[in-house]
């Protein structure tokens, strides 16, 4: 969203050769969350103009009906919610079939016992730190306790899963989150608005090598 939609692959370009890992591509039908944003037609141009890791998030009322359009357009990290209608787990058991690393993630409000069942079938999960739909927003702090004890769940499990968060990351309050246990950030208006390259390179020195940044262009 604090992107220059108009010129979405300079952007991705600047910021992945600044050291971005993941493009992190938010996909919202205006019904499951109060806004409107792209398509799989999109991300397909995006694959052509990124070799970087395309991390979908679909923000989407009914994402059985569009899973196959995103497979196909050249997603490499699908990202459903539990609170979306149809199976959960059988989306994204679909998901690891086709060969696509899948993820599930749950809004503030829904408890965290919503998403630890599924762990088994996620090579990453997702905390929103601030309710889905618009970017600017600060992060809300009782997330804190939700990235917690999600890590502790991977740990004890003996899980593969990266733990992604999403919403009011910025250069003051990234090294917390980190240290709560996540290890992919995607920051939207913290990296986008001015100087792109300087941002993630910002970021990057705050803490320790291996946390992957995950940058918004939807």
């Amino acid at each position: 969203l604090s992107a220059d939609f108009a010129n979405l692959a300079r952007d991705i370009a600047v910021a992945v050769d600044a050291g971005a890992e993941y493009v992190h591509v938010d996909v919202m039908d205006g019904h499951f969350v109060p806004n409107l944003t792209i398509g799989a037609p999109v991300v397909k141009a995006l694959r052509k103009a990124t070799d970087a890791v395309l991390d979908v998030h679909l923000m989407i009322s009914n994402p059985d009906q569009y899973l196959d359009d995103f497979i196909a357009a050249g997603a490499d990290i699908i990202t459903v919610h539990a609170e979306s209608n149809g199976d959960t787990r059988a989306q994204l058991e679909k998901i690891r079939a086709a060969g696509v690393k899948a993820s599930c993630t749950i809004k503030p409000g829904t408890p965290v016992t919503e998403l630890i069942p599924l762990l088994p079938l996620c090579d990453m999960v997702l905390i929103m730190t601030v309710e889905p739909g618009f970017g600017g927003q600060g992060f809300i702090p009782e997330c804190m306790d939700k990235i917690r004890a999600v890590r502790g769940a991977i740990q004890d499990g003996g899980y593969v899963c990266e733990l992604e968060i999403d919403g009011g990351a910025k250069l003051a309050n990234v090294a917390d989150i980190v240290a709560a246990g996540a290890d992919v950030i995607v920051a939207g208006s913290a990296v986008f608005g001015g100087d792109i390259a300087g941002n993630v390179r910002a970021f990057h020195d705050k803490f320790a090598d291996g946390v992957k940044m995950a940058q918004w262009s939807k």
